[in-house]
């Protein structure tokens, strides 16, 4: 019966492994069960957040192609599975971290690769996806409308050089 258990436990890390975005591994060791359910409220809109024993995970994560975790998994740890934005939850668990220095980020994995403490860190000083968007669509907001400046201004040129070469043409005559 435990083996059963703990094979579907397996399983269920692997399809959380599968389907996150990025994973971010933390200690909690020392932190309260209100502690730790505060730390979960916080990311719930990104991530979710699991404790799962370390050995479980390592081959949850192998099965997933999930490598350069192992390093890591020493201790209590617990994984946070990212579905939504990785730059929200990273910075959810570093503010969590610093108003409650027990949480420690130990690393994490996204777009392919692993994650050192201070890359999830780096991860967290970036602005959410949101405002890069907005600053994306600003730049060329201001892109087309010069462009629509130039576009507007070319007639009104050649307006007046039409009417500049009459003028020259009149005078000559």
């Amino acid at each position: 019966m435990a083996m059963a258990l703990k094979e579907a436990s397996v399983a269920e890390l692997t399809n959380k492994f599968e389907s996150s975005t990025a994973v971010l591994l933390t200690e909690y060791r020392g932190l309260t069960v209100a502690e730790l359910k505060e730390l979960r409220d916080s990311i719930r809109q990104d991530a979710e957040y699991a404790v799962a024993k370390n050995t479980l995970t390592k081959l949850a994560a192998a099965k997933a192609g999930v490598e350069g975790l192992d390093d890591n998994l020493k201790g209590p740890s617990a994984l946070a599975f990212v579905h939504g934005d990785p730059v929200a939850v990273a910075k959810g668990l570093r503010a969590f971290a610093k108003a409650h220095p027990l949480l420690v980020i130990k690393g994490g994995y996204f777009d392919g690769a692993p994650l050192s403490a201070e890359e999830v860190n780096k991860l967290a000083d970036l602005e959410s996806r949101e405002v890069l968007l907005s600053k994306v669509a600003g730049m060329m907001k201001a892109s087309m409308s010069k462009a629509a400046a130039v576009f507007q201004a070319l007639p009104s040129k050649t307006v007046r050089t039409v009417e500049a070469l009459r003028e020259k043409q009149e005078n000559a005559a």
